[in-house]
C-alpha cells in the first residue's frame, strides 16, 4: 500500500473517462492498513477499474474538494462523476455494492 503524496488536480479527476476509484488515506493510518486486504480483494474482482490512491490530510485540496473526513474513503467515479462512496469499509458487501454502481 502506498498513497501518492502528489495528488492529481480536481479538474484531472473530473475529466476521467470510464470507471475509477479515488482512495484517500495515509500509509501510517491504522484504519487504512486494516482495510487494505478487503479493498485489495474487491479490486481483484474488478481489474478494469482504475485505482487512484492519494494521501490526504490538512490542507490537501483534492480531499477537501470531496469533503473527505475519515480514512480510508473510497470515491467511486464514472466518467469523473461520483456515483458512490465507502468510508472505512468493514465488509465485502459494501464494496461490492459500490463497484456495481460503476457498471
Amino acid at each position: 500500500m502506498s498513497y501518492a503524496t502528489k495528488a492529481p488536480a480536481r479538474n484531472e479527476i473530473d475529466a476521467l473517462s470510464g470507471p475509477a476509484v479515488l482512495e484517500f488515506g495515509t500509509d501510517w493510518c491504522g484504519y487504512c492498513q486494516g482495510a487494505q486486504p478487503l479493498i485489495g480483494d474487491a479490486f481483484a474482482k474488478h481489474p478494469a477499474v482504475q485505482r487512484i490512491q492519494v494521501e490526504d490530510g490538512p490542507g490537501r485540496a483534492l480531499g477537501r474538494s470531496f469533503r473527505v473526513k475519515l480514512w480510508p474513503t473510497l470515491i467511486f467515479l464514472r466518467n469523473g462523476a461520483e456515483v458512490a462512496r465507502v468510508v472505512r469499509p468493514t465488509d465485502a458487501a459494501e464494496l461490492d455494492d459500490a463497484f456495481e454502481t460503476l457498471v
